[in-house]
């Protein structure tokens, strides 16, 4: 049987209007498991989940201010 999620899947482009950061970051983030992984929907193509990276988001703003370079120790 077969249960519907009814997920959103967003693209790159939507993406990156979403998360001011470049694409090396994510895919970095992405590969220390910071990040909620890609979805690749053919040899061309990949995506994400929507609420996984509106939960990312989330997870940002509650944890605080990030740390300044060369700030404290």
């Amino acid at each position: 049987m077969h249960v519907s999620t009814n997920r959103t899947l967003i693209d790159k482009k939507t993406l990156l209007a979403m998360i001011p950061l470049c694409e090396r970051t994510i895919y970095n983030f992405e590969s220390k498991g910071r990040f909620p992984r890609r979805i690749a929907i053919s040899s061309r193509k990949v995506v994400w989940d929507l609420a996984e990276v509106e939960e990312w988001i989330d997870a940002c703003k509650g944890s605080g201010p990030a740390p300044r370079p060369g700030v404290g120790a």
